[in-house]
């Protein structure tokens, strides 16, 4: 069992992430870091239901870790994801547009149709040929760079860049820190710089040593850990690094010929599943598919250590 005068939760873990969220002043900060507009601009914060709207019986189901009314007018979609997960573009998309459709009823016009945000804090890296730990997308015109709408956005922040350089302070900077933070000591840092981080700083004292929410938060933590080993086990087992890369490098042969998943599996006589996560995450490394980089951020790196 946990030691409460040392243990603190991690703010990356969804169970936390979501309890701090409950508190007007710590979702204000944050919004407004993330926005990149003053705290006073942040009129109300309101919490909505987190499940979303399912309109039909073989409709996915959404839910979300954070569902916020902004000034009564704007959807907030905050998500923490501290396991790699492959498809996460396309995740933030179906969250983004089931917000976005969710408030028109039969008989409306579209002018019902407001702004919705989805804002990913990531404990991985998406964007590998990117430096900035921080990107901002909205629908734009590829040539004259004219805006389409601005009414759906997306903001994506990737916490392990964070150590690799160093960034112009911001106050979402001092947020990314907060969530990235190990140790008492760079919590209690970073909370210093900024009263509504104090604030969740606060928070996350409270919650630690409190013995019911401690345990959700273990129980959390564990579901993650036995998530993110099954899933390394299933890429992983049986296979050498030489024999990973080898096999990577076969498919993205074959990509370049314009073959799908399918084929390739077919043409490989490899397990269908395995080629799909190989081939997805190869995608985000076209045309010139580097190998390394594509064994990287299937875990290849953390072969040595995993559990």
């Amino acid at each position: 069992m946990a030691n409460t005068n040392t243990f603190i939760m991690k703010p990356k873990i969804d169970f936390c992430f979501k309890e701090l969220m409950e508190f007007a002043e710590v979702r204000r900060g944050f919004i407004a870091a993330v926005l990149g507009i003053s705290p006073e601009e942040v009129v109300s914060t309101e919490l909505k239901p987190t499940y979303l709207r399912v309109k039909h019986q073989k409709d996915k189901l959404g839910i979300l870790d954070v569902h916020v009314i902004l000034n009564g007018e704007i959807q907030i979609d905050m998500e923490i994801q501290v396991a790699q997960f492959l498809f996460w573009r396309e995740r933030s998309l179906f969250y983004l547009s089931k917000m976005y459709s969710d408030v028109i009823l039969a008989g409306e016009g579209y002018q019902v149709l407001g702004k919705c945000i989805h804002v990913g804090i990531l404990d991985f890296i998406l964007f590998e040929e990117d430096e900035e730990y921080y990107s901002c997308f909205h629908l734009w015109e590829d040539k004259r760079r004219r805006i389409y709408s601005d009414k759906l956005e997306i903001h994506i922040v990737e916490l392990p860049k964070l150590a690799e350089r160093e960034y112009p302070e911001t106050a979402l900077l001092k947020w990314a820190r907060f969530f990235n933070a190990e140790k008492k000591e760079e919590f209690e840092m970073v909370a210093k710089t900024d009263p509504h981080i104090q604030k969740a700083y606060d928070q996350l004292l409270y919650m630690s040593g409190n013995e019911e929410k401690r345990l959700l938060y273990e129980a959390r933590q564990k579901a993650i850990n036995d998530y993110n080993t099954q899933m390394y086990s299933n890429w992983h087992d049986g296979y050498s690094e030489g024999e990973e890369k080898k096999l990577i490098e076969l498919i993205c042969k074959k990509m370049k010929k314009n073959c799908s998943a399918e084929e390739i599996a077919d043409l490989l006589e490899e397990d269908k599943a395995k080629v799909e996560t190989i081939y997805n995450t190869a995608l985000d490394f076209a045309p010139d598919y580097n190998i390394e980089k594509i064994w990287k951020k299937l875990g290849g790196r953390k072969k040595q250590t995993a559990v």
